[in-house]
């Protein structure tokens, strides 16, 4: 009995410091694809998240004024037609 649980011991060691010695690789791993994604990124030309905000709420104020327009523009064309489907106005001619 004594012998079998030396033995368990013996494995749970084993395994604990296989599974210590992958956790530090892991971290080594984690470390160094890290630094290569920052060091691809900066070679990239890349936008910040503010700078993409801050455009991001420009266009779509351009997007409201743009539609804005556009709403009165064809409220004007609708104008222009109604007048001109009427004729000329009386008293206008010289």
């Amino acid at each position: 009995m004594q012998v079998e649980n030396k033995l368990l011991d013996d494995l749970a060691r084993v395994a604990g410091g296989a599974l210590g010695a992958l956790s530090g690789l892991r971290g080594e791993v984690e470390a160094q694809l890290r630094q290569q994604f920052e060091r691809i990124l900066s070679q990239m030309d890349v936008v910040g998240r503010e700078d993409f905000e801050a455009v991001k709420e420009i266009a779509t104020t351009a997007r409201t004024e743009q539609e804005t327009l556009a709403e009165r523009v064809a409220a004007l064309e609708a104008q222009v037609a109604a007048l001109t489907a009427r004729g000329p106005v009386k008293g206008s001619e010289g």
